[in-house]
């Protein structure tokens, strides 16, 4: 099909792009930005006046839920939840049951995916057999079936030259190793950041050091085996200007910070809402200040949802028996605008962190408006705004934004030229 994109402010961070032009779309493809090219008859128009053409939203952490965990989430709803949010393009954690640690599990995740249609969807293998840390997984089965990238989540190794083997293997093979930098003793039984906050409601912390001893030791790791490494959920100051430090050595290592630890802090538990249950844990101002400056000058080069739908019974049982995590992808792009509307980065600058910063990450072929490109991409209305939870397309609504009124409003995202969501 035939589609033109009339009038829209096209911005593209990763050429620079930032004008009102038109877009033109034929056969998957952006086949010309401006004039249109000599004998194309668009079937469609959208006219795109007063708003943003940005590319599609590129998201490294969206669990779908699925398989395993249907009362949760299944890969049709929350890939629908994010395509409202402005993504179409996201990566999916190893997490399920079973694991994603063989083949048949990355197989089933992608054609279900594809029947859905909503967003192209990158799944992420686990690094060891059952995310126990102990036998590597399968890395390059895993890869030929269509993984990108490795990880353990929290689950971490306990036995360090374990880890070093699985670096040097996945070394050999140039494939990307994602760490979720959490020292296990340190953190164990932890709910809240070690502070002020959590001494005032007695519950048991986490200190700033389970992410810092550990990163410390990951990032030494990476620098002896020369592994592809992302450094995912960065949530403390220290964290960053450790990660800051090695860039400066010359080591090429990426990282993520969820969108949710831009905006919140631990003062956000002060009620004990279960709704600011988040692992690793929310942090002070200081860190919260450090993660936006880093987001800023790139140190960060992405951010992401890290959506985790629960069902309601998961949030009702008293904080430390609930289950972590923030059902957000759906807001992914109103939520990020309230930087823009705060003042702490410019449109442009966010919508790099959101699109061309992750899928460089990761390598993915993603987050570009270029001619010649996949037809991904997001239209919306910067002056606009969007009641959260006025729709609601997750099958978790475990978000404590519902009810908020947020700056931005995605009116359509297109994957492959093709509309999958529509305001």
């Amino acid at each position: 099909m035939k589609l033109s994109i009339l009038g829209a402010r096209v911005i593209d961070p990763a050429s620079g792009l930032d004008q009102i032009t038109d877009i033109h779309i034929e056969a998957c493809k952006i086949v010309a930005l401006g004039a249109a090219p000599a004998g194309f008859a668009a079937v469609d128009t959208i006219d795109a006046k007063g708003l943003v053409a940005a590319p599609g939203l590129v998201d490294l952490n969206v669990a779908l839920r699925e398989p395993g965990y249907s009362r949760k989430g299944s890969i049709v709803s929350e890939t629908r939840a994010a395509a409202a949010g402005g993504v179409t393009s996201l990566c999916c954690p190893p997490k399920t049951k079973p694991v994603l640690d063989t083949s048949a599990v990355a197989e089933l995740i992608l054609d279900r995916a594809r029947e859905a249609g909503n967003t192209k969807v990158f799944p992420i293998g686990a690094l060891s057999k059952g995310l126990d840390g102990e036998q590597l997984a399968e890395l390059v089965a895993l890869r030929d079936a269509g993984c990108v990238a490795f990880g353990n989540g929290l689950e971490s190794f306990r036995n360090t030259r374990t880890l070093c083997r699985a670096l040097e293997y996945a070394a050999t093979f140039d494939l990307t190793v994602i760490f979720n930098s959490q020292d296990h003793d340190l953190a164990e039984g932890g709910l809240a950041h070690e502070g002020p906050t959590a001494s005032f409601l007695g519950l048991p912390g986490i200190p700033e050091t389970a992410e810092t001893v550990a990163l410390a030791r990951d990032l030494l790791l990476v620098e002896q085996t020369g592994v592809r490494a992302h450094f995912s959920q960065l949530t403390s100051a220290r964290g960053v200007a450790l990660i800051a430090q090695a860039q400066q050595r010359g080591l090429k290592v990426t990282a993520d910070v969820a969108l949710y630890q831009l905006i919140l802090t631990d003062e956000a538990l002060i009620d004990f809402s279960s709704l600011y249950h988040v692992q690793p844990p929310l942090r002070t101002r200081a860190d919260r200040d450090g993660l936006r400056a880093a987001v800023k000058s790139g140190v960060i080069s992405a951010i992401s949802s890290h959506h985790q739908p629960h069902e309601r019974d998961a949030k009702l049982a008293p904080f430390g028996a609930t289950e972590p995590g923030i059902s957000s992808v759906e807001l992914l792009l109103p939520l990020a605008m309230t930087l823009v509307e705060d003042g702490l980065l410019d449109l442009p600058t966010l919508l790099a962190r959101l699109s061309v910063g992750p899928a460089e990450a990761l390598r993915l072929p993603a987050g570009k408006l270029a001619v010649g490109s996949a037809a991904d991409l997001v239209l919306f209305d910067p002056t606009a705004s969007t009641v959260a939870g006025e729709t609601w397309l997750s099958k978790g609504e475990n978000c404590p934004f519902i009810g908020h009124s947020l700056p931005g409003l995605v009116r359509y995202t297109l994957v492959d030229g093709r509309i999958s969501h529509q305001a």
